[in-house]
């Protein structure tokens, strides 16, 4: 094979999800598109990595000329009521199913001390600020079922209980193990509905 299509086939193995067979389909496409559906593909990456940055409030994703997302500043949204997950992706999962209106935090990760990951290496510091300002009467704590959701789910309701809110878990109608972004949208929306105190 020429060095060309292995280097791209090498780039696209790299991301999440695509193994080496899928890559080689991918690059094989990609070359055999037409030059301008190929540079639009091209432009479009290069956009979407320099024109998005994070949410200076919550963590979520949004465009670099509005520091703060969409969801922050939509007014229609309940303040009182914040839910925690893990990531961005997390975030989208529970949007399309529309059950959700309160805001987010974003963790950017799980506590993981097999893989060297403290409280002091995700955003709970920020979330712990948010709380301060007293107008949140509800965490929602919607981190993925599986041990080191679990772990950090635990660990912020410890810290949250001096603050006199009311901490929740999604429930599980959600398959321990599972991701929340692979979760079909009925589960989700029954997991959101039947959430539960922790304590």
């Amino acid at each position: 094979m020429i060095e060309p299509i292995e280097q791209l086939i090498s780039q696209l193995s790299h991301l999440p999800g695509i193994g080496a067979k899928t890559a080689q389909r991918l690059a094989l496409h990609i070359v055999q598109q037409d030059a301008e559906s190929v540079r639009e593909l091209a432009v479009s990456i290069y956009q979407a990595k320099k024109s998005v940055t994070f949410c200076s409030v919550c963590g979520n994703m949004t465009d670099v000329a509005h520091p703060v997302c969409s969801v922050c500043t939509d007014a229609r949204r309940d303040d009182s009521i914040i839910c925690v997950v893990r990531d961005v992706r997390d975030v989208m999962a529970i949007e399309r199913v529309h059950e959700y209106r309160g805001k987010y935090h974003v963790l950017g990760g799980t506590i993981s001390p097999m893989n060297g990951r403290g409280p002091d290496d995700i955003a709970i510091a920020p979330l712990l600020k948010r709380l301060e300002k007293g107008n949140v009467k509800e965490l929602l704590l919607a981190t993925n079922p599986d041990i080191e959701g679990e772990a950090t789910a635990l660990y912020i309701a410890k810290l949250a209980k001096p603050y006199n809110v009311r901490v929740t878990r999604i429930a599980h109608g959600v398959p321990v193990g599972g991701d929340l972004e692979y979760t079909d949208d009925v589960t989700l929306a029954r997991a959101i509905a039947g959430r539960r105190d922790l304590f």
